[in-house]
């Protein structure tokens, strides 16, 4: 029972950090409010939701109204202090990450509840905090920060992995994986984006393509 709390109080955490993260990008683009709302949901239950239709189990948010409320207030937050939250990109990155962050942990954590492998719940981890992104960065018009160099979808790997390997320590108390996890995101992240890092990109010589 204590368990299953902690899992929700991550999830309504990592719903609020999305869903401002989103809020601010669509206030940037001078989206309306009720556009900004849908911003923001999208965000914080896009990955959830491909990840309980891909596990075949009842969609989260279909489950309770407390997530579109949870919306809601990060919405009113993000109007009455809309000069801290917009204001500059270390906003919005403060709040994806820790969103990316709970939100992998809550993945796995509800993946290894269904009785699958863990390497399908890290998996899982990586879909539930990266595609509400995907989505949001769609309907603003943005490509995907989950294709970009950007330390993101990799960070969330390694964060599964981290996972993964806690989890194998004998007698472990279920919340210092959970805690790896997240940390591992998050440090990943915040390292990433202080000294610069990324992933090398793809290039193809122009002169090696067809000519159409």
């Amino acid at each position: 029972m204590q368990e299953n709390l902690l899992i929700f109080i991550i999830e309504i955490l990592g719903t609020i950090a999305f869903a401002i993260s989103g809020i601010r990008l669509a206030a940037a683009k001078s989206f309306d409010w009720f556009g900004a709302y849908v911003i923001g949901l999208v965000t914080a239950i896009g990955g959830g939701t491909l990840r309980d239709v891909l596990l075949d189990i009842p969609v989260f948010w279909m489950q309770s109204a407390m997530y579109l409320a949870v919306t809601g207030l990060s919405l009113a937050t993000v109007i009455i202090f809309r000069r801290a939250l917009v204001k500059g990109m270390r906003t919005l990155f403060i709040f994806d990450a820790i969103g990316l962050a709970l939100f992998v942990v809550v993945g796995i954590e509800k993946t290894l509840a269904t009785d699958y492998p863990m390497w399908v719940a890290v998996v899982m981890g990586i879909t539930t905090g990266s595609f509400g992104g995907v989505i949001r960065d769609i309907l603003i018009n943005e490509e995907p920060l989950f294709f970009r160099k950007d330390i993101y979808a990799t960070a969330c790997l390694a964060g599964g992995l981290v996972y993964w390997l806690a989890s194998l320590i004998p007698a472990i108390a279920a919340w210092i994986p959970q805690m790896a996890c997240a940390a591992t995101v998050i440090g990943l992240r915040v390292l990433a984006f202080h000294f610069g890092w990324s992933l090398p990109i793809l290039k193809v010589d122009p002169s090696d393509l067809p000519e159409k």
